[in-house]
Order: C-alpha cells, then sequence, then structure tokens
C-alpha cells in the first residue's frame, strides 16, 4: 500500500515537472518554444513628451475655431521574443518568430470601482500584425484609449463636470500572437492614465 501511494506521488511529480518544461506558462499550456515579454509601455504628457504614464485629455480645443473636439490616445509597447528554454549551441529557427495579431485592453482602478461605462471606460479589442524574430525587439503603436470611451461616462463626466478633476486608471493590455508552428503566445503590459479636462496651451 506505501510503495503504491510513493509511486503515485513519483507519477504526480514526473507529470509537474513534464507540464512544467514543455508548457510555456503565459498562454494557457501553448507548447511553444518562444517567450513575448512585453518590456514596457510609454504614452506621452500633456505637452508630448515620451513617459511612462499617459495623460488624456478628454476633450480639446480647437485653436482656430474654438470648438471643442476629441481625439483617441495612442501608446508605444516594446515587445520581445526570446526561448523559453534556451539550449547553448542550438539555434533558433523561423518557426520561433511570432506574430503579434492582437490586443486587449482593460481599465481598473486602485478604489475597486471597477464598473464599465460608470466607473471606468470599456474594454476592448484591437488588430495588429507584427512579426518579431527570436531575439529581436520592436516597438508597437497602438490605441490605448478610443474616442468612444470620451463620450461615455465616467470621461464625460471630466467635461460636465459631474466627477473629480482627474480620474486615475491602470490600463492592462494583453497582446496575443502565435509562433510559426501555430502556437499560441500571450503577455501582458501595463500603463497608469490620467484622464482629465486639461487646460488647453
Amino acid at each position: 500500500m506505501e510503495k503504491a501511494k510513493n509511486s503515485l506521488k513519483i507519477m504526480a511529480i514526473l507529470s509537474a515537472i513534464f507540464l512544467l518544461f514543455s508548457c510555456n506558462p503565459l498562454e494557457n499550456e501553448t507548447e511553444s518554444e518562444s517567450l513575448l515579454v512585453v518590456q514596457n509601455i510609454t504614452g506621452v504628457d500633456i505637452d508630448g513628451n515620451t513617459v511612462n504614464y499617459l495623460q488624456s485629455d478628454v476633450q480639446k480645443i480647437d485653436s482656430q475655431t474654438g470648438q471643442p473636439y476629441i481625439i483617441a490616445d495612442a501608446a508605444k509597447a516594446t515587445l520581445k521574443v526570446s526561448l523559453l528554454d534556451p539550449t547553448p549551441g542550438v539555434q533558433s529557427s523561423q518557426y520561433n518568430s511570432i506574430t503579434i495579431n492582437r490586443y486587449v485592453v482593460s481599465y481598473s482602478r486602485s478604489d475597486g470601482h471597477n464598473t464599465p461605462g460608470v466607473d471606468i471606460p470599456y474594454s476592448f479589442e484591437g488588430s495588429l500584425s507584427n512579426l518579431i524574430d527570436v531575439g529581436s525587439t520592436a516597438t508597437i503603436a497602438f490605441i490605448i484609449v478610443r474616442e468612444v470611451a470620451k463620450l461615455e461616462p465616467p470621461l464625460i463626466n471630466l467635461v460636465e463636470g459631474g466627477e473629480e478633476g482627474v480620474l486615475q486608471v491602470t490600463a492592462k493590455v494583453d497582446f496575443y500572437g502565435q509562433d510559426m508552428a501555430n502556437n499560441k503566445v500571450k503577455a501582458t503590459g501595463y500603463l497608469n492614465i490620467f484622464f482629465a479636462n486639461y487646460t488647453e496651451n
């Protein structure tokens, strides 16, 4: 009986080790040998400088006409591809390259008020088409705040004066792709966003 128990324990440990080394933990047990990493995500401040956050103006004013308008906010992500378990002396192949094909943005607040369309903007998905080889990095520009979000609560409330002057949220960005052997991969990055109806310079 004791022998059988020990055998079961050994089998369980071996199974766990096999899964650990055969699956990329970043994307639901994918068997990809490539690892996708988000090195950083950057936005811009209100003056247009590149920073590690985003100041999002929910409504701009045209300097010529004085009329209000809105624009989407973009961010940039630097992504890197490497081998999950590199073997010395063994070169990567074209099958280890990764194509990034989509991303999902979702928002959260640190105070726990996280109802979409009330406390935070709705999450959304966008398409991408970027190929990254093993050992290489790529900087990808993408929309992180849509125009429509600025026409809905809670962002429109910042223009109408219905809420606090600055709304801080954290944007979670999930990047999805696949290697050339069609194994799925995923990587996640974050960016702090400060929404406000900033004064025009």
